[in-house]
């Protein structure tokens, strides 16, 4: 590993780290650390009990309002460490979490790690071919044991899948406008800044076009998320 790559990680890690303590300032801990040993008296095997057992081993705390965090971590057997929160989020995206905290994460993220673009490639082809668990929550699924999830979300099938269809090419586009639109933007951001006129306006165009480009992404994948919800609804 080179000098990049692990001031990349470590800027990651650091990143999360302040993140998480920002959202603790806002809220009780103390009902998240209750509910977090009502999960330590779980029985083992549970989704529940090895929540609380990989909070234990790594040091770390239900985070208010992201508990399903924890969660997918879990069940998808993505560690705590900055490499694996990257690549839960690449799996994520491709599982249909369209949500703008997982979008950011993920091409913060992409944008530092370079080497592993094909590591999230895998992971978010994975995720696209599992069951959707974006809305699965700790209250729900904490009683089930944790390997015949695992099973549940791995061995699902969509009907009528093809390997590269029309929706999956859309899908892919938008999610290449959102990270190339947004790597435009940071590229020209400091020029923005510039006392120099022509670096105003040679920095203002592409700025502007890299948030259309991005922003047309983002419009995209929301329109083809509920195109596939009302699928799902007439076809269940």
């Amino acid at each position: 590993m080179n000098i990049f790559q692990i001031i990349a990680r470590t800027i990651i890690k650091k990143s999360f780290h302040l993140s998480v303590w920002t959202i603790e300032q806002f809220h009780d801990i103390a009902v998240y650390e209750q509910k977090a040993r009502k999960l330590q008296e779980l029985p083992d095997g549970t989704l529940g009990k090895d929540i609380a057992n990989c909070l234990e081993k790594n040091n770390l705390r239900l985070v208010p309002n992201y508990e399903s965090h924890d969660l997918k971590h879990v069940l998808l057997d993505f560690k705590m460490t900055p490499v694996d929160e990257i690549r839960m989020q690449a799996f994520m995206l491709g599982n249909g979490n369209y949500s703008i905290p997982s979008f950011a994460i993920f091409v913060f993220g992409a944008l530092l790690l370079p080497d592993l673009w094909t590591t999230f490639y895998k992971d978010y082809k994975n995720g696209l071919n599992s069951k959707p668990i974006k809305t699965w929550t700790i209250e729900e699924y904490s009683h089930s044991q944790t390997s015949t999830l695992r099973q549940i979300v791995t061995n699902y099938s969509v009907r009528q899948q093809t390997e590269f269809n029309i929706k999956s090419l859309i899908r892919f586009c938008a999610l290449t406008a959102i990270v190339l639109g947004t790597f435009g933007m940071l590229f020209c951001l400091p020029f923005l800044f510039s006392s120099n006129m022509a670096d105003l306006v040679g920095a203002g165009f592409p700025f502007v076009g890299g948030a259309i480009i991005a922003s047309a992404g983002l419009v995209t994948l929301s329109n083809l998320t509920k195109q596939t919800r009302e699928l799902n609804k007439l076809t269940t």
